[in-house]
């Protein structure tokens, strides 16, 4: 006989923690903190309360949960391009394409980042795992500029947490503020060719920062 979904998850239980945070996320992300609610996460996963509790230990520890995944995603994602192997401008437009494209296609990631702000980092100030995940992509980026300035490809020692930082800004803007912005100047961001020219842009700013000599 087969088993019911309930009976295949208790048999699997990184299944249902993945499943959990799956519909987690996109509570939390549509809701908020505040707004989610616990019974519901349960019942769309077909588990209980008191699993979700047994697992995370509270909602707020559930929350965290599924911002140190949303981490872990960006940072696999960025693991998996093998930068070091690249030359550095084309690592370095591989790499802003990846966040710009991961950006995209993840608004869940971008809404959640997004409440945690308005928590001012409260939760994300308990996590040691997600200040040790984005430890990785400051690291990528140094390495890039050193072998940069090392080819003669890029002329300026910038700071890397500040060219994470001009990346970062400009993708994730084009997601939190698609609605507002779109709306006030009546441009939709995901056309394929708006899309295409501010990834260009994008990346020819942060490059033309790089190979700029410092004053």
């Amino acid at each position: 006989m087969a088993k019911t979904a309930r009976e295949t998850r208790r048999n699997d239980p990184e299944r249902t923690r993945e499943d959990i945070l799956d519909v987690a996320t996109e509570e939390f992300s549509e809701l908020g903190l505040s707004g989610a609610r616990v019974d519901q996460i349960a019942e769309k996963t077909r588990t209980s309360k008191r699993m979700i509790y047994y697992y995370y230990g509270s909602k707020e520890g559930l929350y965290l949960a599924v911002l140190e995944k949303a981490y872990r995603k960006i940072r696999s994602l960025e693991a998996d391009l093998q930068l070091a192997e690249l030359p550095p401008e084309e690592a370095l437009r591989r790499l802003i394409s990846t966040t710009f494209d991961h950006d995209e296609q993840n608004p869940d990631f971008v809404r959640l980042v997004s409440i945690e702000n308005i928590h001012h980092a409260m939760h994300m100030k308990r996590s040691s795992e997600i200040a040790d995940l984005n430890i990785s992509v400051i690291r990528t980026i140094q390495d890039i500029i050193d072998r940069g300035l090392q080819t003669g490809a890029f002329k300026r020692r910038a700071d890397a947490i500040d060219v994470h930082m001009l990346i970062s800004a400009f993708c994730f803007f084009r997601v939190s503020n698609r609605y507002t912005f779109g709306t006030i100047f009546k441009r939709d961001l995901s056309e394929p060719p708006l899309y295409s020219r501010h990834k260009s842009m994008i990346t020819e700013a942060v490059l033309g920062y790089l190979r700029c000599v410092e004053e």
